[in-house]
């Protein structure tokens, strides 16, 4: 199936929902009228407003069904073309009472504005207490799911990766890699900007970000056109706390782990007038162990290797990250936002490795330290118009500079000889400067233009030095010429989209197209040359929805993506890991290109909701991770047994279908439940015309318990599961684990005491199977130390307050594309 009958399958779809429209419209036509009804809807406690809202009208007689939109971004709604008569207008928004209004439509006030409504939240009752209801914890747009993680006590004392772990859709593994339904090709973004937590990126860094600082989290399975093209898994938006009441605002939090992890953070905020003054501190230490086991058998020249590897290490890593930013409002229609983030992060890793080699001991000691020091710098400018609501103008300039020094030691002793030690001393100097416009103009109250640009330079250059120990000085280390190496690397992005958006009844469309050039060039002295690529892409996207009866919606979308090899994959250098493996890049390495399709149906239920989606992606010119032995290498290795070379190749398409399910339930009023889980098929092409392509059937499972035995107690239970994956060289075994996690209120809620136990049964580890040429088998195992408690303090200034109730329905019953 090539793009081409995959796009057209894409639009007979399409176009069989519009033709179906006409009859979602029927009700709306017979009305006939010019009249209409307006108004906002907004939160009774706070006046922020309630997008996505179903709005309807009823004729008073006989409650008949007339017209139905749904509420904007900004809550607004508009029902238009509405005769002459008396109606109902009735609004429904859940974990809010449902409003009803009156209104009567006359040739002399054909147009009735109802103003602001504000709804009121629900309430339960629990020992004579009566605790609000708050945002949702999972809050399921039409295009994306956003998850308020600042609910989820399972990250407490954690980073950004411990609160993706418990985040639906979304899987981290041990050495924090992140990926959504089995690609790890995502895009991240901080506040909707580029990040460096995929391989290769820039700037901020996922463990940099502490899970204090983190107000939600944006999924987005089937982006639109709207968002970059790369990221074949999708894209992930995390968004961080922002203060919005005036005065002195703030929190203080400090953690101690188990066996050697401390951690604290301290953010304040100053609204006054038209200046808002923020800025915040976070400080990590933590200690973690490690133990890894390796059986690895190959043929090499007639010979036969077999390896045994048993190894613990220690890894130390320490950071400091700060942010600075001012506020300011020019007028009610202009501010600007100037934000300074300054980060540091030093880390040791050591350790021992013992191994047999033919049944020869062999000890080999290692030694990794990292020095990595990045500075955001950005500037953002926001225009809205009164007299225009909807339509607003965002501008975005940003500079990053990044700076690594990374050293690998290595010393093997074999049959009591101490060999010399080797160093690698890696390099890193990045520059990127970028900047983006993204514009709204809505239409009328049923449909809006938005238009964007962006623009990316990034160059990078750096050097990898070979040193070895000079055996007659030993605190000597010599340069090794022709092992070492210097790069450049430059990257030029230009990007450009439109959508639009059109809303009829109970039908909601969307569609649009994102161009992207990129260009991308580099060099490795000493190594395999230059290489330079070029290349102009369309993408397309576009998605239907349909509003039913019963509080229901059913959603069809497709999008066109693309992956970008990174610069670590595409500069030809080995970056070696110890003595027996290395990773090395290829510059003939080109993008990979992705078709994706989801169906997805919501439906609530008093207190419950329910989310299943279908989807199907299929990836040309895939992008795979092989494993090599290097023979020149292991020959000259000699007592070192087999060396292993990790390669990226373009090879064969994949294929990835299955369902997701999404489950929110109250059990009591003191218990929810909460479960998500995926299942689906994984294909991967084999790499020669010999070999035959394999597939298995994979999934994740997620279930959260959370209880409130107490007004000012919240507990949360949380268990995962992860199925055996399969990879073009073998495949990743099971893995799953629990967490426990409370939090107890105090000091009139000034305070919060919080207790964390992740992986309570230390069952997580990560277990590899392997095979290739030479007669290659290995089994690796990876046991990180997952077992950990934490104890925490955090104390809020203001008018903070910790979270109340653990709320996990989702909130809105359809409506509106997102950003």
């Amino acid at each position: 199936m090539n793009f081409s009958s995959t796009f057209c399958r894409a639009l007979r779809c399409l176009g069989l929902l519009v033709t179906l429209a006409p009859l979602g419209l029927q009700a709306q036509n017979t009305t006939g009228g010019a009249g209409s009804v307006s108004g906002v809807l907004l939160d009774n406690t706070n006046s922020q407003p309630l997008p996505f809202a179903n709005v309807v009208l009823l004729r008073a007689q006989d409650s008949s069904f007339v017209h139905g939109v749904q509420t904007t971004e900004t809550g607004a709604f508009a029902l238009e073309k509405v005769a002459a008569g008396t109606y109902l207008v009735r609004a429904t928004v859940l974990g809010y009472k449902p409003l009803r209004r009156t209104v009567a439509l006359t040739s002399a006030t054909p147009n009735v504005q109802l103003g602001s409504l504000k709804l009121i939240s629900t309430a339960t009752q629990l020992a004579g207490v009566t605790v609000q209801g708050e945002r949702a914890a999972v809050v399921d747009n039409l295009d994306k799911k956003v998850i308020n993680v600042e609910k989820d006590l399972t990250s407490v004392g954690g980073t950004a990766v411990n609160v993706l772990q418990n985040v639906p859709s979304v899987s981290v593994d041990q050495n924090g890699t992140v990926s959504m339904r089995g690609s790890s090709n995502i895009t991240v973004l901080i506040d909707g900007k580029p990040s460096g937590a995929t391989n290769g990126g820039t700037g901020t860094r996922l463990e940099q970000i502490p899970a204090s600082a983190i107000e939600k989290v944006e999924v987005v399975t089937n982006p639109s056109a709207r968002y970059d093209a790369a990221g074949s898994g999708g894209v992930i938006n995390i968004i961080l706390k922002k203060q919005r009441k005036d005065g002195w605002n703030g929190q203080a939090t400090g953690n101690v782990g188990t066996a050697d992890k401390y951690n604290s953070s301290l953010s304040l905020n100053r609204r006054q007038g038209k200046i808002n003054l923020f800025g915040s501190y976070n400080m990590r230490d933590d200690r973690y162990r490690n133990r890894n086991t390796v059986d690895q058998t190959a043929v090499v020249e007639g010979q036969t290797f077999v390896v045994t590897q048993d190894g613990r290490s220690q890894r130390h890593s320490s950071s400091h990250d700060g942010r600075l930013g001012l506020d300011y409002a020019l007028s009610p229609e202009h501010s600007l936002t100037f934000t300074v983030e300054p980060h540091m992060n030093r880390g040791l890793n050591t350790g021992t490795q013992n191994a047999l080699l033919n049944n020869t001991p062999q000890v080999n000691t290692q030694r990794v330290s990292e020095n990595v020091n990045n500075v955001d710098v950005s500037t953002d400018y926001r225009r809205t118009w009164q007299a225009h609501k909807g339509r607003e103008l965002n501008a975005s300039l940003g500079y990053t500079n990044l700076w690594a020094n990374v050293v690998i030691g290595q010393q093997l002793t074999s049959n009591a000889v101490v060999e010399p030690e080797w160093k690698q001393d890696l390099g890193v100097k990045m520059d990127v400067v970028y900047n983006q416009i993204d514009y709204t103009h809505p239409l009328d109250s049923t449909s809006r233009l938005d238009l964007g640009l962006k623009g990316q330079w990034q160059t990078n250059h750096g050097t990898d030095d070979f040193l070895r120990q000079n055996t007659d000085r030993p605190d000597e280390y010599l340069r090794i010429a022709d092992r070492s190496v210097a790069y450049t690397f430059q990257e030029y992005l230009q990007a450009g989209y439109a959508t639009y958006q059109l809303q009829r009844g109970k039908w909601s469309y969307q569609g649009g197209v994102r161009a992207e050039y990129t260009h991308t060039q580099g060099n490795v002295q000493g190594g395999q040359g230059a290489f330079s690529l070029n290349y102009l892409n369309l993408f397309p996207s576009a998605t239907v929805v349909r509003t039913l009866p019963g509080d229901q919606r059913l959603q069809l979308s497709y999008a066109r993506r693309l992956n970008r090899p990174n610069f670590m994959q595409l500069l030809a250098f080995p970056l070696y890991q110890d003595q027996r493996s290395y990773r090395l890049g290829d510059p003939s390495l080109r993008p990979e290109y992705i078709n994706a399709f989801e169906i997805g149906h919501q439906v609530s239920m008093g207190g419950a909701s329910l989310s299943t989606t279908v989807f199907y992606r299929q990836t040309n010119n895939a992008i795979q991770r092989l494993r090599e032995i290097d023979e020149e290498a292991t020959a000259e290795n000699g007592s070192a047994g087999v060396v292993t070379a990790e390669l990226n190749r373009n090879f064969g398409r994949t294929q990835s279908y299955g369902a997701e399910l999404s489950l929110n339930q109250p059990l009591a009023k003191w218990w929810r439940l909460t479960a998500s889980g995926s299942l689906f098929r994984n294909t991967v092409t084999a790499l020669a015309n010999t070999e035959a392509s394999r597939s298995n059937l994979t999934g994740t499972a997620r279930l959260m318990n959370s209880f409130t035995p107490t007004p000012k107690l919240d507990v949360q239970v949380t268990g995962t599961y992860r199925a055996a994956v399969i990879t073009p060289q073998g495949r990743l075994l099971p893995q799953g684990g629990v967490d426990v996690a409370l939090r107890q209120k105090l000091f009139a809620d000034r305070g919060a005491l919080t207790l964390r136990v992740s992986d309570i049964f230390n069952t997580q580890r990560q277990r590899i199977e392997a095979f290739g040429d030479n007669g290659f088998r290995a089994s690796y195992v990876n046991k990180y130390e997952t077992r950990v408690g934490y104890l925490g303090f955090s104390w809020y200034f203001g008018s903070n307050k910790p979270p109340k109730k653990i709320e996990s329905a989702p909130q809105g019953g359809g409506g509106g594309f997102g950003g």
